[in-house]
C-alpha cells in the first residue's frame, strides 16, 4: 500500500450501460466491469447501498476483484437520510453498518451521507443525526461525509459542527475553494458536459489538479474525488484526465 497522502479519483457506480463501448472496451463482459474499472481508476464511490441492502458476500466479492491498493467509498441508505425525523435514523444506520461493509476491509474509504436538496435547514436534526455516526466499530476507525445538497444547511454552524465531529462536508463544483472540516476532502464534481471527450475542458481539469495537490499537500489529507452526474457517459474519462494530471505532477 502506498504511503503519505493520497488523491483518489474515480467514478459512482461501475454498472452503466452507456459506457459500454465508450469506457468499457467492446467484449468485456458485465461480471469483468468492475475489474476493468477498478484497474483504470483508483476509487469508485459504491451508490447500490443507498437504494437498497447488499449482501456481506458482495462485499467480499468487490473486495477481492479488485486491486490491492484500491478503495472505495459506501453511500449510506437514503432510508436514514431521506426522512423527517433524522434523530431517529440511529437503527437504520446500526443495520446498515453491519450488514457487511467491513467485509471491505482495508478497502474500505468514507461512508457517505448524502442529504436530498429538499432536506429541512434544520441544524439540530443534522446535529442529531451526526452524534448517531459511529467513529470506530470492532476497533475499525470509520470516515463520515456529509452532503448537504441544499445551500440553506449550509451554515457557519453546521460546518463547525462538521468540524467537531470529525465528519467531511462534500464538496462540489459550485465551491471551487472549499473549507475543509477533517483529515480528509471528498468531492462531487458533477458538471461533465458531452462536448468535451474527458467531460470538462483541460483547464478545468488543471485547475482541480492544482488544488487538490496544493490542499493534500499543506493539510496532509486524503482526497477522494468523484465524476458524477452531468453528462455520465463523459465521467470515466474526465476521471482518467485528473488522475493523468496528478500523476505527471507527483
Amino acid at each position: 500500500m502506498n504511503e503519505g497522502p493520497q488523491i483518489r479519483v474515480g467514478i459512482g457506480g461501475w454498472v452503466f450501460p452507456p459506457w459500454r463501448g465508450v469506457f468499457y472496451p467492446q467484449g468485456v463482459p458485465q461480471a469483468q466491469e468492475l475489474h476493468f474499472a477498478s484497474r483504470a481508476l483508483t476509487t469508485i464511490e459504491i451508490n447500490g447501498t443507498f437504494y437498497g441492502a447488499q449482501k456481506p458476500a458482495s462485499y467480499r466479492r468487490w473486495h477481492d476483484e479488485s486491486p490491492e491498493d484500491f478503495v472505495f467509498s459506501v453511500k449510506g441508505p437514503r432510508f436514514a437520510t431521506h426522512r423527517p425525523d433524522l434523530e431517529g435514523a440511529g437503527p437504520t444506520v446500526d443495520r446498515f453498518l453491519s450488514s457487511g461493509v467491513l467485509e471491505l476491509r482495508d478497502k474500505l474509504g468514507p461512508i457517505l451521507w448524502q442529504f436530498p436538496p429538499s432536506a429541512p435547514a434544520d441544524e439540530s436534526a443534522l446535529a442529531a443525526f451526526i452524534e448517531l455516526l459511529p467513529n470506530c466499530i470492532d476497533g475499525r476507525t470509520l470516515r463520515h461525509a456529509v452532503e448537504l445538497r441544499r445551500p440553506k444547511i449550509r451554515t457557519d454552524r453546521a460546518i463547525d459542527l462538521l468540524r467537531r465531529r470529525g465528519v467531511a462536508l462534500v464538496v462540489d463544483d459550485s465551491r471551487p475553494d472549499f473549507e475543509t472540516t477533517t483529515s480528509f476532502i471528498y468531492a462531487h464534481l458533477r458538471s461533465c458536459t458531452l462536448e468535451e471527450p474527458t467531460g470538462y475542458p483541460p483547464e478545468a481539469l488543471d485547475g482541480w489538479a492544482q488544488r487538490l495537490r496544493e490542499r493534500s499537500a499543506r493539510e496532509a489529507c486524503d482526497c477522494f474525488v468523484y465524476f458524477i452526474s452531468g453528462a455520465k457517459v463523459r465521467a470515466p474519462a474526465a476521471a482518467q484526465a485528473l488522475l493523468q494530471r496528478l500523476t505527471q505532477a507527483s
